[in-house]
């Protein structure tokens, strides 16, 4: 209560917080609490940042309980719950499966320098690339995909293989064959 002139108490009326507010105010503090639940700093940051993605949606409503933080924590909690159960279950499946099933081999020596060599393309190349082999298309579905003429892909291609032979140290094959 404020007191007016004549030293009389007043009730005073203040606007909801705006959202920008909690969220500045809260957001850290919020992460604190459920990553020590979570013992996994991403996992705290994501519920947390969902909880809050569900109280701007609502905020109208929100804004005007008597502690909106206290619906973000609880929201953020009941995701944590959620998340915490589904991992749970998760793993209570992998633990079910045979031992065999549950080791994959990495990517061996030449994916990894295949990769490499991609990312090092210019991106029009390299889509080129990955577009008509990896993903099967002709050359025409991917011109007309990227917006361009048939042999601007060709060119594309060209370019693209040359740069990779250099990179992986190959040689294409005389007389032009692929």
């Amino acid at each position: 209560m404020a007191e007016t002139r004549s030293g009389t108490p007043s009730a005073v009326h203040h606007d909801p917080p705006s959202f920008d507010e909690v969220y500045a105010a809260h957001y850290a503090d919020l992460t604190v609490q459920l990553y020590a639940y979570f013992g996994d700093r991403q996992e705290a940051q994501d519920v947390v940042q969902e909880a809050f993605c569900r109280a701007l949606s609502r905020w109208r409503t929100v804004s005007r309980y008597d502690d909106p933080v206290a619906w973000v924590r609880r929201v953020a909690w009941n995701l944590a719950v959620s998340r915490w159960r589904r991992a749970r279950t998760a793993l209570g499946f992998l633990r079910r499966q045979p031992a065999g099933d549950m080791h994959a081999d990495g990517p061996g020596p030449d994916r990894v320098a295949l990769l490499a060599a991609l990312a090092e393309l210019p991106d029009k190349q390299r889509r080129a690339l990955v577009l008509h082999y990896l993903a099967d298309m002709p050359i025409a579905e991917v011109a007309h995909r990227e917006g361009v003429a048939e042999g601007t892909v060709k060119s594309w291609l060209h370019r693209g293989r040359a740069a990779m032979a250099a990179r992986l140290n190959l040689t294409e094959p005389a007389g032009g064959e692929r």
